[in-house]
């Protein structure tokens, strides 16, 4: 349902609470109309931002890299200039750089290397979807969510078993960095500015690179097939190898990019089902038509909110005059509600097509991992959908305090199960 727009003297995006109640949507609903380009003071010590909702003017962002550059970083934390080559990664790269690190993993990604997965994710699924029906009342997101998307991160990582606990409580630490649930420190907390030289300005930073080392150092010179093995063993198109730095954040990135994003647009995805059984039961009735539906459910569940880049010259955008060195900031989850874009936005339709959504980019920094993502849910849904006889939410959806992340905490549930 289409939420009510907010006034816009009342517009906040910095206010993370506003995303911890899920009360965003009011707001992008004002900005396309009103201030499609809008001016948002920060309250933590950040020097403000101006917030694109649009669909049009986000491709066209995300698109000029030299207008709107990703290399002074990407969320809106800034760090201190000492430390911006330290923690720079692919994602603070742009040009042939960006092309040469992309490229090291790239082909690794595409549709067809995947394929050659498909039967240990389905085998993965099954397990995952079994092990969860063993009980009728569960977490949806510990049960299912989370458990999936870590475990094929493992197997492309080649980490232990054991190790897969402290995947995930990583992941929710690098993304929870501004809620006190999963945070230790903080972002732009007093005690951050420690850990300034660090990804997101956390000391679990550190432990993910340690970690990564260490799987590196085991693997230097040798012929493995897994994604450590062939970071530190490929040379990148350029020439000029992958740093101590650019290894410890290309590796950061795989661990939590990889594993959270999925898991939230799995369990996003499920929620908008269990809303609209109308479509849950077509997707059942059709099932040659997951791959379409896919798409919807992704546009659906936006669940990264923004990516910022920087204004490299002065530019004028629907009247406003950005300045040389101001954050400018796309919101995903506003440009996949754009009527300008889409058809009745707010409905739930399996079928869209076409259906050019924003949530994986739409420029040279396209998500590497988008297929992967879209083969992982599609397995997922295939697996779980024809086994639920009854689903139904049974307390609270517990949000992410974070304007960041669309993330869900908790999503309890109760499915009855169909005889296998």
């Amino acid at each position: 349902m289409r939420p009510d727009p907010v006034p816009l003297d009342q517009v906040d995006l910095a206010d993370l609470a506003t995303f911890e109640r899920n009360e965003a949507w009011g707001m992008f609903e004002t900005l396309r109309a009103e201030a499609p380009c809008h001016w948002t003071e920060e309250t933590d010590g950040g020097s403000g931002f101006w917030a694109i909702t649009r669909y049009d003017d986000i491709e066209r962002v995300d698109k000029d890299t030299d207008t709107f550059t990703s290399t002074k970083f990407t969320n809106l934390e800034e760090p201190p200039e000492e430390f911006q080559e330290r923690r720079r990664s692919i994602l603070e790269s742009d040009g042939s750089r960006h092309q040469a690190l992309r490229k090291l993993l790239m082909r690794d990604f595409s549709a067809a290397q995947l394929r050659r997965y498909e039967d240990f994710l389905r085998g993965l699924a099954a397990v995952t979807v079994e092990t969860a029906l063993q009980q009728q009342e569960m977490d949806f997101v510990d049960a299912i969510a989370a458990d999936y998307p870590i475990a094929v991160l493992a197997r492309l990582l080649d980490t232990p078993e054991d190790m897969t606990p402290q995947l995930i409580s990583w992941g929710n630490e690098i993304v929870g960095f501004s809620d006190p649930d999963y945070a230790r420190v903080l972002v732009n907390s007093e005690e951050s500015k420690k850990y300034r030289h660090l990804p997101f300005s956390s000391p679990v930073s550190q432990e993910i690179f340690d970690y990564g080392r260490q799987l590196a150092a085991e693997r230097k010179g040798g012929d493995g097939e897994d994604l450590v093995s062939k970071l530190v063993n490929r040379m990148p198109e350029d020439g000029i190898p992958l740093s101590q730095e650019h290894y410890d954040n290309y590796f950061l990135l795989l661990v939590v990019a990889g594993n959270e994003t999925t898991r939230q647009a799995i369990s996003h995805s499920m929620k908008a089902l269990m809303d609209n059984p109308d479509q849950m039961q077509w997707l059942l009735e059709n099932p040659d038509k997951y791959q379409t539906a896919i798409e919807e459910l992704i546009r659906w569940a936006s669940p990264v909110y923004h990516f910022r880049r920087t204004a490299t010259k002065d530019v004028e955008i629907h009247g406003k005059q950005v300045k040389a060195g101001d954050k400018v900031v796309m919101w995903w989850p506003s440009a996949n509600r754009d009527d300008a874009k889409f058809d009745d936005p707010w409905t739930l339709k399996l079928d869209r097509h076409p259906n050019d959504h924003v949530t994986f980019g739409k420029g040279p920094h396209t998500c590497m991992g988008a297929n992967l993502a879209r083969f992982e849910m599609r397995i997922m849904f295939e697996t779980l959908l024809p086994r639920i006889a009854e689903i139904e939410q049974t307390g609270e959806i517990v949000r992410l305090r974070s304007n960041f992340i669309n993330g869900i905490k908790k999503f309890p549930v109760r499915i009855v199960a169909k005889q296998a």
